[in-house]
């Protein structure tokens, strides 16, 4: 492992050998990896600090550098390799370490706004801000004025801001899926006021396809793609969206499964949890903790089948739960303990034809055992990945 006095001495004064290993992406991230699964901020700070005195690009450490190794930390979490408490304080170090080489950069001076003005933020319940932030420092890099809202942003505060700023677009940013369905009433909400809204992050899964059923302008998969977008102006322009309505493309919420389970999402965790006692007695000796843990676990599948069932789309659903047995194996769970909750779910929901299908369709994937390798990088699909 690169040491403290190695980072110390490649930023007081590198050779030309040195500099060239410390410009070097993947030669960064090995260091910067180092650093923060140590919890070391001020190692971290070095490695990036020392790509940037030897010619490394603003953007490429932002981008090629700190974000690969912040979804490193994510993997490593999902494989049990690292503890929560690790995996806080290797985000809190990237979000300081994003801030301090925007200042640097930045050298004491206002960004300009030669490109124009976008605004950044998060879908309201949204708490994983820094594919957002990442993004942010992109577009001042890039020369654009930004106003970086950060997490979980109202809808009635974002639309004060938009109508008090009147940005070109707004970026908005979801790792979680189950935020898509406040993502669309933001989404609808932005274009009502004459903003176009370019999506991105994981939420909106690997293709942009959610993005694209909400009725999002445009759809970038990572933060250079959506800076390239916005540089591009390939978003539409005030007053000139078409008539066309986003809800238009979801005719199935007419059959009312997603309200009705998304509003009874309590009651079905608890009479979920009361079956389990019934079918498993040694359940009622759980502690206070452990009753926790599995009222939550529920409560996480509840909220996937009610996004599923917005979004008409049983992949959704049955990616979680194949992602939620890789979690419980690299545990030592056994992951057909699943299984039990998505039978009783089932009878609960018997009159819910679409309900039915999805935990039908996630049943039969977990009996033929597609569970991902504990070592396959997680999705930022839920908030396992990155802990709230």
């Amino acid at each position: 492992m690169t040491t403290h006095t190695d980072h110390l001495s490649t930023a007081a004064g590198p050779t030309a050998g040195t500099a060239e290993s410390a410009a070097d992406p993947r030669a960064a991230r090995e260091r910067l990896w180092d650093a923060v699964r140590e919890g070391d901020e001020y190692a971290a700070s070095e490695s990036v600090f020392a790509a940037l005195d030897a010619g490394a690009d603003p953007e490429t450490v932002l981008l090629d550098v700190i974000a690969p190794v912040q979804r490193k930390v994510g993997a490593e979490w999902a494989a049990d390799r690292i503890t929560v408490a690790q995996e806080h304080a290797a985000t809190a170090i990237s979000d300081r370490i994003i801030a301090a080489l925007a200042h640097r950069v930045r050298g004491g001076a206002r960004p300009g706004a030669g490109a124009g003005r976008v605004t950044v933020a998060c879908v309201d319940g949204e708490w994983h801000a820094l594919p957002a932030r990442l993004l942010a420092e992109v577009l001042v890099l890039r020369g654009w004025q930004v106003d970086f809202l950060g997490a979980q942003v109202p809808i009635p505060h974002l639309i004060a801001h938009l109508h008090r700023t009147g940005p070109y677009a707004v970026a908005l940013s979801s790792s979680i899926a189950t935020r898509l369905p406040t993502a669309h009433a933001t989404i609808t909400a932005c274009q009502a006021v004459g903003t176009p809204v370019l999506a991105g992050g994981a939420a909106f899964g690997p293709d942009g396809r959610y993005a694209r059923l909400l009725g999002a302008d445009a759809w970038a998969p990572d933060a250079r793609a959506a800076a390239d977008r916005l540089g591009e102006g390939a978003l539409p322009l005030p007053g000139l969206r078409s008539a066309h309505h986003p809800v238009d493309d979801l005719p199935h919420l007419a059959d009312q499964e997603y309200t009705m389970v998304s509003r009874t999402a309590p009651r079905l965790v608890g009479e979920t949890m009361a079956g389990l006692e019934e079918r498993f007695p040694a359940m009622r000796d759980y502690t206070e903790r452990q009753r926790l843990h599995t009222a939550e676990d529920i409560a996480h599948i509840v909220d996937f089948l009610s996004t599923a069932l917005y979004v008409d789309d049983e992949e959704l659903f049955t990616g979680f739960l194949l992602w939620t047995a890789q979690i419980l194996t690299a545990r030592r769970v056994p992951a057909h303990s699943l299984r039990p909750a998505l039978d009783l779910l089932a009878g609960r929901l018997k009159d819910f034809h679409r309900a039915t299908r999805l935990l039908e369709r996630a049943r039969l994937a977990l009996d033929a055992g597609s569970t991902p390798a504990p070592d396959t990088p997680a999705p930022d699909t839920t908030g396992h990945g990155k802990p709230e």
